[in-house]
């Protein structure tokens, strides 16, 4: 799962660079610009938690699985047969575990198509803000700190509003 998050985030912030012509440098970047782009950073790491949530309920509403525990020990025992048939590993639990890997896999793709529509929606980001606001964070530190920070209240707001319904 670490390797999911690092790759996400590498591949994240890497390919979607080239998506649209890139802003001249020249411009500032405003503080709506900023906030429509920490929205766009919020609303996909809200994604990315229901997904994570969708996999963990996947695993742990499983009767196959009993609450998780056999699925860790089919996970230990993965790849290597002798260790799947000391583990007694049956055919239906081979097929729950791989339809969970396949959901798992499938999750990097989803997540870079949800961000990259998110991006692309001139409504909500434009891909033009999004390559100015990740160029201009880029080259200004203190500018990166105050999208981490709205970044921060975003998320904080958005639970709050969660936690009152």
């Amino acid at each position: 799962m670490r390797k999911f998050w690092m790759f996400l985030a590498l591949f994240g912030g890497l390919s979607l660079t080239s998506l649209a012509q890139e802003s001249s440098e020249n411009e500032g970047v405003t503080e709506d610009e900023l906030k429509k782009y920490a929205a766009m950073e919020v609303k996909t790491s809200e994604f990315v938690e229901s997904k994570t949530d969708e996999l963990r309920k996947m695993i742990l509403e499983n009767e196959i699985f009993k609450g998780g525990a056999r699925y860790n020990e089919i996970k230990a025992a993965w790849g290597d047969e002798a260790k799947m048939t000391e583990a007694n590993v049956t055919d239906e639990e081979k097929a729950a575990y791989q339809a969970v890997q396949d959901f798992q896999s499938s999750l990097t793709d989803v997540v870079k198509e949800f961000k990259t529509n998110l991006i692309m929606d001139e409504e909500v980001l434009g891909a033009g803000t999004y390559n100015k606001v990740l160029s201009a964070t880029k080259e200004d530190p203190a500018l990166k700190e105050k999208l981490d920070q709205l970044i921060s209240e975003l998320k904080a707001a958005n639970k709050e509003d969660g936690d009152g319904q």
